[in-house]
């Protein structure tokens, strides 16, 4: 079974997905009159809160919907990802990340406007965003197939099994190997229970304690990260230039994968791109589609910057530092493991704490928000009065996920994920004309005031 799903995510994300997401994303940059790149600052005044509505319809605050987008992208994809993608493609891999991020911008941008400009009501009458809610109202019933495929996909591809194998794998590495405890499957069990409980605690109260405990963390765990990474940054600052230079020239060569062969680099690091940041993958219109936002415009603008945050930022920063060290010419190691190595080297006796601690928060915040996103998918399918039975089947399969290999896992999630932007992607791109000329408005509304 571990060889069909592995060979299956091989497939799917071959040169048909690189197109879909990646020429996608570009046709919709260009369309959009690239909009990323000129609304930037107005997008932070946004994030602000300047002109937040609490009496708009939807459940939480556009900050907060940010916040527990983040909370889902900014986590064990920018740390063990971003190494999976270095040991498989090699440094060329994040320059392709780069590219995939800025053309994801505008993917987020188009999705998220679409996911309030669209937004339906499930079977309780309660306002719900996302893909599915798209397709049905944006294009019609006749396509309602396409969201049905999104939700069976989602209900499977968005368990935390990635996040349970992963912070499992960095626990036993830190606290338990050097202890002299054997990482048996009974210890894996242990782990597993122990995460299921704490997540429990915060998944079952609802988006609302979601988004507010995903509020709190973001900017802690983010702070933390980037403090540690920055430290070890500026310990090896004269062979940064050196290391910048390596990603854009193994780009375009390819030399770090065997047979040097460039293409192997761009779908690697589409496919970690996709993971990390999920632009086109139609799980953050979800979390934006409950915004109190009656502006679809501005939920796009603001939903645009997680991207950036996520791959240009956060992405490239942990590469450096796996760089820098050296441990990415280590075949013997990969996923967290790699990063726990780089952390190990650049500063002896705390850096693996601290690492530790960070994917400890990355690995939890990730767990509470696709837990949301699971839910939503299984509401649409099932009913609001059946959804919550989602959560419990949610819970089981992190136990799961730290006792499987990892190889398994992030196939499977890989694939899943593909199937997933098919018709986010397809919606994104019939309905783009309805953003363009909404932007249009809310912009010459803007000068106005």
């Amino acid at each position: 079974m571990g060889d069909i799903i592995v060979a299956f995510a091989n497939w799917i994300w071959g040169t048909p997905m690189l197109i879909l997401l990646m020429g996608g994303g570009l046709i919709l940059l260009v369309h959009s009159g690239f909009i990323p790149f000129r609304k930037i600052g107005h997008s932070i005044s946004l994030l602000r809160g300047k002109y937040d509505d609490d009496l708009a319809p939807g459940q939480i605050t556009s900050f907060q919907a940010l916040s527990a987008a983040i909370a889902a992208t900014v986590g064990l994809g920018n740390i063990s990802g971003v190494a999976i993608a270095i040991s498989m493609g090699g440094p060329g891999a994040i320059f392709w990340m780069w590219v995939s991020a800025f053309v994801g911008m505008a993917t987020k941008f188009y999705s998220c406007s679409l996911a309030i400009m669209f937004r339906g009501k499930d079977s309780s009458g309660e306002i719900q965003g996302g893909p599915m809610y798209v397709i049905e109202q944006g294009m019609g019933k006749k396509w309602k197939f396409l969201s049905v495929i999104f939700c069976v996909a989602g209900i499977l591809g968005l368990l935390s099994i990635f996040q349970a194998n992963q912070l499992s794998a960095v626990f036993r590495a830190v606290m338990l190997e050097p202890a002299g405890v054997e990482s048996t499957e009974t210890v894996r069990w242990i782990i597993g229970v122990t995460m299921m409980v704490i997540v429990a605690g915060v998944i079952l109260g609802g988006i609302q304690r979601i988004a507010t405990v995903a509020s709190k963390l973001v900017p802690f765990m983010v702070a933390l990260y980037f403090g540690s990474v920055l430290i070890i940054v500026f310990k090896y600052i004269g062979e940064v230039p050196d290391m910048l230079v390596k990603i854009v020239t193994d780009a375009f060569t390819g030399n770090a994968v065997a047979g040097g062969v460039v293409g192997a680099v761009i779908i690697t690091g589409a496919r970690r791109a996709a993971f990390s940041n999920e632009a086109g993958i139609g799980t953050a219109p979800m979390v934006h589609g409950a915004s109190k936002n009656n502006e679809p415009i501005r939920e796009g603008l603001i939903a645009m910057l997680g991207p950036f945050i996520d791959t240009v930022v956060v992405c490239t920063l942990t590469a450096l530092v796996i760089m820098l060290t050296g441990v990415w010419q280590d075949s013997e190691v990969d996923g967290v493991r790699m990063t726990l190595n780089a952390f190990e080297v650049a500063l002896p006796s705390v850096g693996k704490y601290l690492l530790m601690i960070a994917v400890l928060i990355f690995a939890l915040s990730t767990m509470f928000t696709y837990s949301y996103y699971g839910h939503k998918c299984f509401n649409y399918l099932f009913g609001a009065d059946k959804a919550n039975y989602y959560n419990y089947f949610y819970l089981l399969t992190i136990v799961a996920g730290a006792v499987v290999s990892l190889e398994v896992v992030i196939s499977l999630v890989d694939g899943l994920y593909a199937i997933m932007a098919i018709p986010t992607m397809i919606s994104t791109i019939y309905l783009a004309p309805k953003v363009k000329a909404a932007a249009k408005d809310y912009f010459e509304r803007m000068k106005a005031q």
